[in-house]
């Protein structure tokens, strides 16, 4: 057997592809959906995934910013910038990117911005009203995940769903979404962690297995049920001198053995990462129509 390739860069263009019309009649109500990024000290990969945002935003006809600020940045600095981008009128939504310094409360930042505006789905208004399911905006990767279910023709109701990793990003709220009792929910579904007791023979019920531990292929085709799905959201560098780089991006899933046994499967890079940044696009369309219609 060998699985589907679910191919997330396709189906993130068809999002964008849909919000288009969307913007442009934002557009003509003289509208333009803006959002910002706060990019707070210097990592390098919060910086690939920050200008990969803009990028997109800007080639879907949005208007972005980036918002740099450097690594001592204290947290009543950065509590002064969230409240002027809460007030502003021009701007529909913004992120504060994580990972933060050490010295800042993450979360404590993340209250303070408000829920309108919070496009990554992560403020406590926001995951109340997911979890009670009434959602305004979802977290992006939660989201993507499954919108790549949906349009790949996967059936979601009635199946077993296995998440490995319990994170307040990934994991739990993915629960959250699966569970609900909704056409894109009403799994029953299984949240694993470092405490779990055989981890094998939970992933081995899985209709629907969602790796997010950040283990390097980790899970194996032995732990795989014949024809499951497997949605794997880990991006690990491992080192490969044969590659120009001297590594390679791998995922939790074991590609080789993993593809032979499950049905479908996301490939890393390619899978779930372009549907987390359409999923961001989808939300600041989403806030800057709500703002639009307030009297």
């Amino acid at each position: 057997m060998s699985a589907k390739i679910i191919d997330g860069k396709a189906i993130a263009a068809q999002i964008r592809s849909e919000l288009t019309e969307r913007i442009s009649e934002l557009k003509r109500k003289g509208i333009t959906p803006r959002l910002a990024a706060v990019l707070v000290g210097d990592d390098p990969a919060s910086a690939v995934y920050v200008g990969t945002k803009k990028k997109t935003a800007d080639a879907m006809g949005m208007a972005s910013e980036v918002i740099e600020r450097p690594a001592r940045t204290s947290f009543a600095e950065l509590e002064t910038l969230i409240r002027e981008l809460n007030a502003r009128k021009d701007l529909h939504g913004y992120i504060v990117q994580s990972p933060l310094p050490d010295h800042l409360d993450e979360a404590a930042l993340v209250d303070l911005i408000d829920p309108a505006k919070d496009i990554d789905g992560f403020h406590p208004e926001n995951v109340g009203a997911m979890t009670l399911g009434f959602p305004r905006f979802l977290p992006c990767t939660p989201a993507g995940i499954v919108e790549l279910l949906v349009r790949s023709g996967i059936k979601i109701p009635g199946t077993e769903t296995v998440i490995l990793g319990r994170g307040n990003i990934v994991g739990r709220p993915m629960s959250i979404l699966l569970s609900l009792k909704s056409p894109k929910g009403d799994s029953t579904v299984t949240l694993c962690h470092s405490r779990t007791r055989d981890l094998a023979a939970h992933c081995r019920r899985a209709d629907i297995l969602i790796l997010a531990m950040g283990r390097p292929e980790s899970v194996t085709g032995d732990m795989i049920k014949p024809g499951a799905t497997v949605i794997d959201v880990g991006i690990n560098r491992v080192d490969d001198s044969s590659t120009p780089k001297g590594y390679r991006l791998v995922g939790d899933a074991h590609f080789p053995s993993v593809s032979e046994v499950a049905g479908a499967i996301t490939p890393v890079p390619g899978g779930v990462g372009p549907m987390t940044v359409a999923m961001l696009m989808s939300n600041t369309v989403m806030a800057a129509e709500a703002q639009t219609s307030r009297p």
